[in-house]
């Protein structure tokens, strides 16, 4: 089997070596080479052609949302982004995703250790290594057109507030989720969401959510009700848990190991949502790397809930949906531009 090649772009001598160090582990990754800023990179990556490059936001010379977007014009490759644990890198985080980026990691630091950024570096790049760029470029959309608030479809969600919608996704699911809950109506029943993201990416991620979408999304807290017209998106390095309390549902956000590789997991919320939501419930699996969220969605099934997953070809990575197709747990499988409308159709029926 051929390795994947990666390349690791970043001003820090440590992150190299480390990255290098830790990915050499891997038996089907490569470090074919390092750079220290876009101008080496550039270089390199004519010469080497690697399958995937690790990039750095803060680099002297040229920043990395710039070479990023050269790369994207002239030599279009998978690029996850590295970043460190701040606000401000997760909106610079956030801007790369939308430029072209197909995942986002952060540097090791004392809340994010050595050992859990390994793991999760590794599976990001065999998840990039699949991913057609130029495919994914052409089906970003510029933003989905939101249903009508007086359109039947919001009208007939009047009367499903005991209602509830859980999503999972990974690669590729900044860009899916973006095209699946701006058409939900303002009146939706209560959201929740894990994405696959670090710590702050996740906050920026949700602002940017809201400014698209006509329900509320924000980052969950600990407590917050899952509530009819809102979306709560679980934070980074934190599960989300779905609860009951009589007719109310809310979360509790927790640490905890990582489940699947992924802290926050689909699975989590998924397994609490089956044995709280029952048929109440939809749940949604997503473009993703992996098998997070396949073994919850079936539990979900189970318990009576109504399950989609994306098909295969409107994914970025068929990972996560395809698990879940192949454990039984899921009820219908639909094009990106269709589940929205599937989750209206179901909800309403």
């Amino acid at each position: 089997m051929n390795k994947i090649r990666v390349l690791v772009v970043d001003d820090s001598a440590v992150v190299r070596k480390v990255f290098s160090e830790e990915l050499g582990r891997e038996a089907d990754i490569e470090v074919v080479g390092t750079a220290p800023d876009p101008y080496v990179a550039r270089d390199k990556i004519v010469n080497l052609k690697p399958d995937v490059v690790t990039l750095d936001i803060e680099m002297p010379r040229m920043d990395g949302i710039t070479f990023l977007r050269k790369l994207m014009k002239y030599f279009p490759l998978p690029v996850i982004i590295v970043s460190s644990l701040t606000e401000a890198g997760g909106a610079l985080a956030m801007e790369a995703m939308e430029i072209g980026a197909v995942e986002v990691i952060c540097k090791p630091n004392a809340a994010y250790s050595v050992g859990d950024m390994s793991v999760q570096l590794a599976e990001k790049i065999r998840a990039a290594a699949r991913v057609n760029v130029q495919a994914q470029r052409q089906r970003i959309a510029p933003g989905s057109r939101p249903l009508p608030a007086n359109s039947s479809s919001a009208l007939a969600l009047a009367k499903t507030t005991n209602k509830i919608i859980a999503i999972g996704s990974s690669t590729g699911g900044t860009e899916a989720l973006k095209e699946v809950l701006p058409l939900l109506p303002a009146n939706s029943p209560g959201v929740m969401v894990v994405q696959h993201m670090p710590a702050h990416f996740t906050t920026k991620f949700a602002e940017r959510l809201n400014d698209l979408c006509q329900i509320r999304v924000k980052e969950a807290e600990d407590g917050d009700s899952v509530l009819p017209g809102t979306c709560l998106l679980a934070p980074g390095n934190f599960h989300m848990v779905m609860r009951r309390s009589g007719a109310r549902y809310y979360v509790n956000v927790k640490t905890g190991p990582l489940v699947c590789h992924q802290r926050p997991a689909a699975d989590v919320l998924f397994n609490s949502v089956a044995a709280y939501g029952g048929n109440n419930a939809i749940g949604v699996i997503l473009t993703g790397m992996g098998k997070d969220g396949a073994s919850g969605m079936l539990k979900m099934k189970q318990a009576g809930a109504r399950t989609i997953a994306q098909d295969e070809k409107s994914c970025v990575v068929f990972g996560m949906p395809k698990e879940a197709i192949e454990m039984g747990g899921v009820d219908e499988i639909v094009p990106l531009p269709e589940i929205t409308r599937t989750i209206i159709r179901l909800l309403q029926g």
